[in-house]
């Protein structure tokens, strides 16, 4: 009986019958239209029977192969099908609730080479290849239940796997990649330029049917339950409407077979969503080229046109809400929300009116596309005990944030919900899809009159859930296809949560023209990228590439090149990481001269956060109470790294190390890494303070020795600034480190609420000793910072505060007063950066570089030479080169002492012996005009 079974399946599997269409009686309209108001959002039509496989082995590798890990060569595979899902395979048995199955065949030589660097993560295994006449079946195999399974002579199950089927779909619908009006779009009638339709398109290949639930607003039932048609070519479902929807909502109703679950029903948002309601339980329809979208003046309002190449940005990444938060001056409906950014005459955008007018060329925004654990209505704000009644190292502070921490109104935003729809938490009314289109274009409109370009801080390597959560929309789309699986079919989560696999078509794609539209859309002149080495680089080049030839103009691009997880050291792909991305025009964040200045690592936890300083903090020099370890070698390496940080990592620019060797860059260790990594300048970005980990301020208050005064601290903080304002390539600062910002040693402070989070752009206060941070990721430590933060002399007072301001507004003068800080390419790095004081003998507290201006456009100067003397007393450097010329103070540090700042007051030049008095702890530059 079981061969009898066997053998009908064989025949199906010769391609003489069609697969049957077995399942479920059509679905009426009264229940479809029930479905778009039921809840939850989900609903089982068909449950798996039992004896399924819990895993996905099986991985397609295009549309007839299959690779089996860890299979045997002389082993017999048949692939079974089930149209509703009733597939069960227990060991032992005969596989039952078949509809159809399919020998496969063993290709010899395993793995194509061809293929290896996408699949070799799999390791070992098979090949086994599905004959040409089934594979025509493979679209309708794919909308159903597919078990791969290994049976014995008399067809009974040894093992049994689900597939993966992503490269599969990639190869029978890659026409669904040239597809440009995913979504909803609002075309003109032919013939009838008045009049527009409403066109709703969504790539659901393996969807059983899919329904458009429409509704005339954000609350409130479905109007109407439509049935969407399918494009076999592209795996497109369509419905076209006759009229203009717009200002409407909708949803989709989406049948699915999900591994694991059975055939389901969900209703979902479109994953190309421009707009939604509250908490996105409904997406919204508009043309963002509608004129009731644009507030007035958007057409007119362009980009400040200040970079011409990567170099020549200066960014300050700003979260929305931390921006006005705490700002009386700000009306107290706008605060925290995007409005906030077009009140002229507050004390914030004085501050960047300020930044811009000094050299500021961007601020990055982190995430303003639609997040998943802001509540965008009735958020909680936690009442947080004063810290003059606790004391400033009290755990009251940090308990009433995390109380209501899963409710509160902050977030940093690294948890994708929507790519294409931006966040309704920082909007005036969330339930409307209008308002926060056209209050994040008043947030531009109002960086733009401040002389600011505006970028975003994009995160596509991961969503905030999978499969069936319901704050998962791709993957109840279609099921098994946008995430990124191990090998054994479970959803990989080394970014933190649910990794996406932007190595596939639609993904890719969905990447593509989402950074297409906040760019062409919200004119977004550049973007980082969270997590851009879990990215393809051909990926992001090609993206680039896109949004040059569509927009013509250039858009940067900036990311994380870091290289770990599943796809480290191109396990999968090359990536977008930093040694990947040579000659791609991409940058990466550089931790070379980041680690060096700060000391130790972003990792760092214990003892380690007080003992590992760095150059800037006292390394060897100035030891603290557990940092009496580090030896001259440390010190002379760390120097070694500055300066590799200081000439933009740039793989072949030549130094002297402390060993007295002169190498190109790339062949400096850095961690069992090349210290060098970049082929121009413009591909990497220099920073000493991002959101991640502590701020600088925070981890000099750890590192410095306890008795460093308030006024040396804030020398210490603005030679930090000055390694970044003075380093080749991208300069990258993080909103407040110009005032010294703290978060009370807050090691991770992306759910730690506004207390923790919050400007003062009164200059009063920088939250320093505001109570020991939130447990969660700091509780570990919370002996090492209990000390610190009641040391009452490591707090600022308003003085040190606003000097910290005014000398961070000269370093972003200096730099933009001369292309020589922003050289554009190696050639001319190589001709005109030449370093003084390197090598054995060194003094290693002091940075000593010199720039020739000598017939380069926008130079200013004729020469240039800066010091940065980390040192505690003053250094004197005699250059034989220096003697007899006319250099003097740089016009910045002049203006500076005119109006009684003095920041280079002692500074000084003897020209006769070409000699150089820098004063402690200062960053001076000298010019021969």
């Amino acid at each position: 009986m079981r061969r009898g079974l066997h053998a009908a399946a064989w025949l199906l599997g010769l391609g003489f019958a069609l697969l049957p269409q077995v399942g479920l009686a059509s679905t009426g309209a009264a229940e479809l239209l029930a479905a778009c108001n039921a809840a939850p959002a989900s609903s089982t039509l068909q449950a798996e029977q039992h004896g399924l496989p819990a895993d996905a082995r099986a991985v397609w590798l295009d549309a007839r192969r299959i690779y089996l890990p860890a299979a045997r060569s002389d082993g017999r595979y048949r692939l079974y099908h089930s149209a509703a899902g009733r597939l069960s395979a227990k060991a032992g048995s005969a596989v039952q609730g078949i509809d159809a199955s399919w020998g496969l065949r063993v290709q010899p030589g395993g793995l194509p080479p061809a293929l290896a660097a996408r699949f070799g993560y799999l390791g070992e295994g098979q090949v086994l290849v599905l004959d040409a006449i089934a594979a025509r079946r493979l679209p309708d195999m794919l909308r159903g239940q597919l078990m791969l399974v290994q049976e014995d002579a008399r067809g009974l199950v040894q093992q049994a796997t689900a597939t993966q089927p992503a490269a599969a779909l990639d190869k029978l619908y890659a026409r669904a990649g040239q597809v440009h009006d995913l979504g909803v779009s609002l075309p003109r009638a032919a013939g009838q330029p008045q009049q527009r339709h409403t066109q709703f398109k969504l790539w659901a290949p393996t969807a059983h049917d899919v329904t458009l639930c429409r509704y005339a607003a954000g609350h409130g039932s479905a109007l109407a339950a439509l049935p969407l048609r399918r494009d076999a070519a592209t795996g497109i479902w369509s419905l076209r409407q006759p009229a203009d929807l717009s200002g409407s909502y909708y949803s989709y109703l989406v049948e699915v077979q999900v591994r694991g679950v059975g055939r389901v029903r969900n209703r979902v948002t479109d994953p190309y969503a421009i707009s939604l309601t509250t908490d996105s339980r409904r997406a919204y329809i508009a043309d963002l080229g509608s004129p009731a979208l644009k507030p007035a003046g958007w057409d007119a309002s362009d980009s400040p046109a200040r970079v011409a190449s990567n170099v020549d940005m200066s960014i300050y990444e700003l979260h929305v809400r931390d921006f006005s938060i705490d700002d009386a001056s700000v009306p107290a409906p706008k605060r925290g929300k995007y409005q906030a950014f077009g009140v002229s005459d507050s004390n914030g955008m004085r501050h960047l009116r300020a930044l811009a007018e000094a050299g500021l060329s961007d601020v990055h925004l982190l995430p303003v596309f639609d997040l998943a654990t802001v509540p965008e209505a009735d958020c909680l704000t936690p009442s947080v005990p004063d810290p003059a009644q606790t004391g400033p190292a009290s755990e009251a502070q940090q308990a009433a944030v995390m109380a209501v921490a899963a409710r509160d109104c902050f977030n940093w935003g690294y948890d994708p919900l929507h790519f294409n729809a931006p966040e309704g938490s920082f909007a005036s009314d969330p339930s409307d899809g209008a308002r926060r289109v056209i209050e994040l274009r008043e947030l531009v409109m109002g960086l733009h009159r401040a002389g600011l370009r505006v970028g975003m801080d994009m995160v596509y390597n991961h969503t905030s859930a999978s499969g069936q959560h319901p704050q998962s929309v791709l993957d109840r789309v279609v099921p098994g296809y946008y995430q990124r699986y191990d090998a054994k079919g479970q959803v990989e989560r080394s970014t933190c949560c649910d990794n996406t696999a932007t190595e596939n078509l639609m993904m890719a794609k969905l990447m593509s023209d989402s950074v297409l539209l906040w760019a062409r859309e919200y004119k977004m002149a550049s973007f980082r990228f969270d997590l851009m080495g879990h990215q393809p680089r051909a990926a992001m080049v090609a993206m680039q590439q896109r949004l040059r030839r569509e927009l013509g103009r250039e858009v940067q691009f900036i990311g994380e090149g870091w290289n770990f997880g599943e796809v480290a050291n191109g396990a999968r792909f090359v990536q977008a990481s930093q040694l990947s991305l040579n000659g791609s025009g991409i940058a990466t964040f550089s931790d070379r001269g980041r680690d060096a200045a700060r000391g130790g690592s972003a990792g760092d936890g214990g003892a380690a956060m007080v003992s590992r300083q760095g150059w800037l903090n006292g390394l060897y020099y100035a030891p603290n109470a557990l940092g009496s370890s580090a030896s001259r070698e440390d010190l002379l390496k760390a120097a070694d790294l500055v300066r590799v940080g200081l000439s933009g990592s740039l793989r072949g620019f030549a130094l002297q190390t402390h060993q007295g060797q002169v190498l190109p860059i790339a062949q400096i260790d850095y961690a069992g890494q090349p210290a060098g990594y970049v082929a121009q300048p413009g591909e990497v970005v220099n920073y000493v303070e991002n959101h991640d980990n502590q701020t600088l301020f925070d981890t000099l208050a750890l590192k410095l020795p306890r008795d460093t005064s308030r006024e040396d601290r804030a020398r210490v903080q603005v030679l930090g600034l000055a390694l970044t304002a003075f380093s080749q390539g991208v300069a990258y600062f993080h909103a407040g480190a110009e005032i010294l910002r703290s978060k009370s040693l807050d090691r991770n402070s992306y759910d730690s609420g506004d207390w923790f989070n919050r400007l003062d752009w009164t200059l009063q206060d920088n939250h320093f000793g505001t109570g020991l941070p939130p447990a969660p990721d700091n509780a570990a430590h919370y002996d090492i910072f209990r000390p610190v933060l009641a040391d009452p002399s490591i707090k600022p007072e308003p003085a040190q505060i606003r000097w910290t301001r005014d000398a961070f507004l000269d370093l972003l003068r200096i730099r933009a007063s001369s292309s020589l800080f922003r050289l554009k390419t190696a050639d001319e790095l190589q001709r005109r950066l030449r370093w003084h004081n390197t090598g054995p003998q060194q003094q290693p507290t002091l940075m000593a570089a010199e720039l020739d201006g000598r017939d380069l456009e926008g130079a200013g100067f004729q020469r240039l030479i800066y010091f940065i003397n980390a040192g505690l007393g003053s250094e004197r450097l005699q250059l034989d080169s220096a003697r007899g010329l006319p250099y003097e103070l740089h016009p910045v540090h002049r203006a500076a002492a005119a109006a009684d700042r003095r920041p280079a007051e002692t500074a000084a030049f003897d020209s006769a012996q070409g000699r150089f008095s820098i004063p402690p702890r200062s960053a001076v530059v000298f010019v021969l005009p």
